[in-house]
């Protein structure tokens, strides 16, 4: 078995840090999702293990929902991280959401790892029963 892991001489306490832009495209990751739509709506559930809310952003710009978020490993107060192999990952995927649904009134919550976004139909793309005169 070979490992070709090199390991070089640091200072002590020295970490060696990757730029944001380097890191998410070597860990990004497509979050695992359920949808459910019915007449009402739709909601989807994305699995967003070890995100908080303040490394969460949800947009939706042009018929297309974009979840981004950055998950955190936890690490003691009183560690020193002489060297790390575990990355936290990025998670970031794409929808396009169908013009009968209104983006307007997106609501989102987490809780426990778990993104839920409900995204209300429009009044007009509801079915709706219509009246026929006998005559």
């Amino acid at each position: 078995m070979s490992d070709n892991t090199q390991i070089a001489q640091r200072e002590p306490g020295a970490v060696t840090r990757q730029d944001g832009a380097e890191a998410r495209r070597r860990a990004t990751l497509t979050p695992s999702v359920d949808i459910i739509e019915d007449l009402h709506k739709v909601t989807l559930w994305a699995d967003l293990l070890g995100v908080s809310g303040d490394k969460l952003e949800v947009k939706v710009h042009d018929g297309s929902l974009t979840i981004d978020a950055e998950s955190v490993v936890p690490v003691p107060a009183n560690l020193q991280l002489g060297h790390t192999e575990v990355r936290a990952p990025y998670f970031s995927r794409t929808f396009t959401v169908s013009e009968d649904f209104d983006t307007s009134k997106v609501e989102a919550s987490l809780k426990d790892g778990v993104l839920a976004l409900t995204i209300p139909r429009r009044e007009e793309a509801k079915p709706r029963r219509i009246e026929v005169s006998a005559g």
